[in-house]
């Protein structure tokens, strides 16, 4: 059985992708109090995600690390080998 998180983990980079976003606004999407769903958090500790730096800090822009695109390309491969 797949990992049930990792089609919003896939969402969540692919909306990055499409361009970088504030990091409030980042967090305001993707934080969230539930374990089973720390989507966000665990991006980041997973090295998915850079964060550059702006002033204020709210606007500091989110990206995709290359660990976070070589996992977007595996899950558009993975989407293409089961369609």
């Amino acid at each position: 059985m797949a990992d049930p998180t990792r089609a919003l983990t896939l969402q969540l980079l692919q909306s990055l992708a499409e361009r970088p976003r504030p990091y409030a606004e980042v967090l305001e999407t993707w934080r969230t109090s539930c374990p089973r769903l720390s989507i966000w958090e665990d991006a980041c500790t997973d090295g998915l995600v850079d964060c550059a730096p702006g002033s204020p800090p709210e606007l500091h822009l989110v990206t995709v690390s290359a660990r976070g695109r070589a996992l977007l390309a595996d899950g558009h491969a993975e989407g293409e080998r089961t369609n």
